[in-house]
């Protein structure tokens, strides 16, 4: 009988003792899954260095600027439009001296112009020594100054089929163009100032609105092919503002407060 009984005595603080060990086993288990604790060993990723940015590595910032009238400021009071007015905030945000090397840009100008111009020598030198480059134009291969764009009794109805056929012509030669500013200055961070649409209020479909989105389009995805340049839009600054941003002596080019949107949109961008 006292045999009997140690046997199962025996028998049942075994199985008390495998039960406290399988717990304790259990919950050390479940600790280190729930509440895993790193390893002395363990070699964590160093974070790379951050590369500085082309504004950042340099001592003085140089700008080289080619298009049309845009780029020529017309429509600002103060001669300075985007241009100037990138300078002065590029200067004041970087602290460091912004110049304005060459504004190359001519009032009217279409893309076969700044073509021709880009193959001068004198144009080449002027943007291999820029870091940043901007520039204007389509806006006289589409709209050619509204020539055909309205039509009625009063010239007042917004003929688009006008400007359609006028857009694949220049982006092919917009090609060209960035094709012939990337090998002056493959470098050179490249800025090209998006178009609006100026005959907005004139268009109540929006139909214009369809075109000038097809001719950014075409742009942008020309830039995308080079890192270093990029696509300003502005149909949205002159969407909702038209008239508040349109110099009030053409209908056409922005005015001051315009200009100064641009600006503010580049730096944006630059930063």
């Amino acid at each position: 009988m006292r045999s009997s009984r140690f046997i199962w005595g025996t028998i049942g603080l075994t199985a008390s003792i495998t039960t406290i060990v399988f717990a304790v086993g259990f919950a050390y288990a479940a600790n280190q899954i729930w509440f895993p604790k790193a390893s002395g060993t363990l070699n964590l990723a160093t974070e790379a260095p951050k590369k500085e940015t082309m504004i950042e590595s340099k001592a003085k910032l140089q700008i080289v600027a080619l298009g049309d009238s845009l780029t020529a400021g017309t429509g600002d009071n103060t001669g300075k439009g985007y241009v100037g007015r990138v300078r002065e905030k590029l200067e004041k945000e970087t602290g460091k001296p912004v110049f304005v090397l060459n504004n190359l840009a001519i009032p009217g100008y279409k893309s076969d112009q700044l073509l021709a111009d880009l193959a001068l020598k004198k144009t080449q030198d002027a943007l291999a020594q820029a870091d940043i480059i901007m520039l204007t134009i389509g806006g006289n291969d589409i709209f050619a100054g509204g020539d055909g764009l309205f039509k009625g009794d009063n010239q007042t109805e917004f003929n688009p089929e006008a400007a359609v056929g006028r857009v694949a012509p220049a982006l092919d030669k917009m090609e060209k163009i960035l094709q012939a500013i990337n090998k002056a200055n493959p470098k050179a961070t490249v800025l090209y100032v998006g178009l609006y649409h100026p005959f907005l209020d004139l268009d109540p479909k929006k139909e214009g609105s369809l075109i000038v989105q097809r001719w950014n389009n075409g742009v942008f995805e020309m830039m995308n092919r080079y890192p270093q340049m990029v696509i300003v839009p502005t149909y949205d600054l002159f969407e909702q503002n038209l008239i508040k941003y349109l110099s009030s002596a053409d209908h056409f080019h922005p005015n001051g407060d315009g200009y100064e949107r641009i600006a503010d949109r580049i730096l944006q961008i630059l930063k």
